[in-house]
């Protein structure tokens, strides 16, 4: 049995609910980065897959797969920064908890 479109967009918004809730639910900040990271690999799966059983006259359309590299490339350099930027606040602060961290000012 071969999955259909609707199992991957189902799979993708089960993805980006569980990122959502741990957005909105967490207080660390490491746990919310990681849920971000999550909802970003949601909206690639859907792309992948509308990608893949979106045919134009029998052939497939590659653009929402070259989208998707460029949106894991984005996802990189935002790790590389915000890990950089949380490490900062844990050395000042020594918390990565949100209420914690209420301004922006050291």
């Amino acid at each position: 049995m071969t999955p259909t479109l609707a199992n991957y967009l189902i799979a993708s918004g089960l993805l980006f609910s569980v990122g959502l809730a741990g957005v909105l639910l967490r207080r660390s900040i490491i746990i919310i980065f990681m849920s971000l990271e999550m909802m970003l690999s949601a909206a690639n799966l859907s792309l992948v897959a509308f990608s893949r059983y979106g045919l134009v006259s029998g052939h497939q359309n590659f653009n929402a797969q070259v989208l998707v590299f460029f949106i894991i490339t984005v996802a990189a350099a935002e790790v590389a920064v915000g890990l950089a930027i949380i490490v900062s606040l844990f050395r000042a602060r020594q918390t990565t908890h949100v209420e914690d961290l209420d301004t922006l000012k050291f």
